[in-house]
């Protein structure tokens, strides 16, 4: 008798997968190695001097010399690296850091980790079993996957069902997430919904709204706001944050990026009780069994928290902002998320061969980006995701726009009004 074997994620992906990104890496359209650069100039280590619009630091503070200066102050004082779970030794930098950040997310509290994704790992458990006080499970979890989640809190499906059922829906459908959360509440389930605040390809999230509905549900809401953390709000809070008028409501927990934006390394989780802080720095696994993030990141991120206590953060976001108006002004608002407050941007394609042709005449006049194929977007489809800074000069942004617009203008690629499921 044949046994029909059920295929496993990892599985799937992979037949569905087709050569476009071997291709690409092959033709040096993705997988840049660099050997060296200045601003948003980079030199390929075979040759070459390129504009990349590929860096997700948004403001450009990993080459600020502030946070140059304190690497190699740290690196001089301590060495590269303490090896050791912070519960049995940690550096200067990271209760500083903590501190930091905690005026940053005024009333909240604050742990850091060595990555968002180890956020996601070592809270969400916490959570799911009930031994977050400020977040009380009743029967059980019952989690809400969005759709468009980032794949570092899609990948701990199998984790997440030891403490619920999970469950994909869409965040951005108000009236289906309704009846999903109604049906929760008939079970006695608690509701916690897992989204991105701003997505690396994709738009903004209501967050404000969504909190509302889940707490009215007696539910959380879990935002992975990465890409927004420093690119707007007060002090760099992020997108998130400054969504819910800076005070953090207590239904929500927060995950945030250290090596994006903010410049450093490293990522961290706020939450509104400083007890459960307490419960997350003893207790989540990625904190107990996990190394502290290298020592001279450590503090440059400390660096970088002192500058977003300060105007300068201000100025920073201007430019950035700028930046991204002006890339929109050039495509005449054609590119996907134009118009939104993100500052990653994107040209999608019907076929992969048709992104590849178009990545190969941006590269041919100077600019790289990242192409990206099935499983970021649908199978057989194309995107071409241009990450825009405040370093970006303007003559590089108005290059991109008259290329795009030749890219257009010839047909090898066609504009869509809405983004890509």
């Amino acid at each position: 008798m044949d046994v029909q074997v059920k295929k496993d994620w990892m599985s799937i992906r992979r037949g569905n997968t087709t050569t476009a990104l071997t291709t690409a890496y092959e033709e040096g359209l993705t997988g840049f190695t660099v050997a060296s650069r200045t601003g948003k100039q980079i030199t390929l280590q075979e040759g070459g001097v390129y504009t990349e619009f590929v860096s997700c630091s948004y403001l450009g503070l990993e080459t600020h010399p502030a946070l140059i200066e304190a690497a190699h102050q740290a690196l001089n004082t301590c060495g590269l690296h303490l090896s050791s779970s912070r519960s049995a030794m940690r550096p200067q930098y990271l209760p500083q850091l903590e501190e930091l950040l905690c005026q940053v997310y005024r009333g909240s509290a604050v742990a850091v980790f060595t990555s968002t994704s180890s956020v996601h790992l070592g809270v969400l458990p916490l959570l799911g079993s009930g031994s977050l006080a400020g977040y009380p499970v009743r029967k059980r979890v019952h989690w809400l996957m969005d759709k468009t989640a980032h794949a570092s809190m899609q990948v701990l499906r199998g984790i997440l069902e030891q403490f619920g059922s999970v469950s994909r829906v869409e965040s951005t459908d108000p009236e289906s997430l309704d009846v999903t959360l109604k049906e929760c509440s008939s079970r006695g389930e608690t509701p916690v919904l897992l989204i991105d605040g701003i997505g690396s390809m994709s738009g903004l999230v209501p967050i404000a709204e969504l909190s509302r509905q889940l707490e009215f549900a007696q539910g959380y809401l879990y935002v992975d706001d990465a890409h927004g953390i420093s690119i707007v709000g007060r002090f760099g809070a992020g997108y998130a944050f400054s969504a819910v008028d800076h005070s953090m409501p207590a239904n929500v927990i927060l995950a945030g990026s250290l090596s994006k934006a903010f410049g450093g390394a490293g990522g961290f989780v706020v939450v509104s009780d400083p007890q459960d802080v307490e419960i997350i720095r003893t207790s989540a696994n990625p904190l107990i069994f996990g190394h502290s993030i290298m020592v001279p990141m450590l503090s440059a991120n400390v660096a970088s928290a002192q500058i977003h206590l300060t105007e300068e953060i201000d100025v920073l976001q201007k430019r950035l902002w700028k930046n991204v108006s002006l890339l929109d002004a050039v495509t005449d608002n054609k590119l996907l998320n134009a118009g939104v407050q993100s500052p990653v941007r994107g040209a999608f394609f019907e076929t992969e061969e048709a992104g590849l042709l178009a990545a190969r005449a941006l590269r041919d006049q100077g600019m790289l980006l990242f192409p990206v194929f099935y499983p970021i977007i649908a199978k057989g489809k194309a995107m071409l995701r241009f990450a825009v800074s405040s370093d970006h000069r303007e003559q590089e942004i108005r290059l991109l726009g008259e290329a795009l617009q030749a890219l257009s203008r010839d047909g090898t690629w066609t504009p869509v009004i809405s983004e890509p499921a």
